[in-house]
This record gives C-alpha cells, structure tokens and sequence, in this order.
C-alpha cells in the first residue's frame, strides 16, 4: 500500500444521550461517515487518500469533528453538505476550508 497524501479521521465517539460532553456519534457522525465513504467511492480516491473512523478527537461540543493528516487541520460541526468542499478544496487541492474552522481557544489551526 502506498502512503496516503492525506488521512481524513471521521470521530464517531459515542457517549450515553444526556451525557454533559455530547458526542459526535450523538451529532450525526455515523452518518457522515458513510457519506465520506460513498463520496471517496464515487470519486476513486481510495489509495490516494485515506479515511478512518476514530474516536474523540477533544472538542466533542463542537462534533462532529474531521481531522485531516499529516496538515493537522481539525473541522467541527462538519456536515454532510461540506464533504464535497474537504474534498475538492483540501484533499485535491491543497487548501484547507477555513469557514469550518473550529475558534483559536479549542484547536489553534494554522493561518
């Protein structure tokens, strides 16, 4: 297996509903998993690039939350409609989407 340009890490921690830190499982990430999935499919990206679920990433009232590698970019509240942008914009293209940028205090992004 060649190494990926990039790892995307899908959190799908899931904690007890009510739980005071939520969870991204709790957010949607399930789902939103299988869409990154089906787009990577659908695109032909398996090899270049590679996709894993993980557990918590930190930040769980921000879920669900993406992280990309070796960039070390976090996105939070990360939704089905922004998988076609993570894709076209950062994995392709090499830039990463600011707007879902989590604030400064919680994941300091680079600039």
């Amino acid at each position: 297996m060649a190494k990926p340009e990039r790892h995307v890490f899908v959190c799908m921690q899931s904690r007890p509903s009510g739980h005071p830190k939520g969870s991204c499982a709790g957010k949607g990430s399930v789902d939103l998993f299988r869409a990154f999935q089906n787009a990577f499919e659908a695109r032909k990206l398996w090899g270049r690039f590679a996709l894993t679920n993980c557990g918590c990433l930190g930040p769980c009232e921000t879920g669900p939350n993406v992280l990309v590698y070796p960039d070390g970019i976090l996105y939070a509240n990360v939704g089905e409609n922004d998988i076609e942008v993570i894709i076209t914009e950062h994995l392709l293209a090499g830039q990463p989407v600011r707007r879902l940028y989590p604030s400064e205090e919680i994941w300091p992004n680079d600039s």
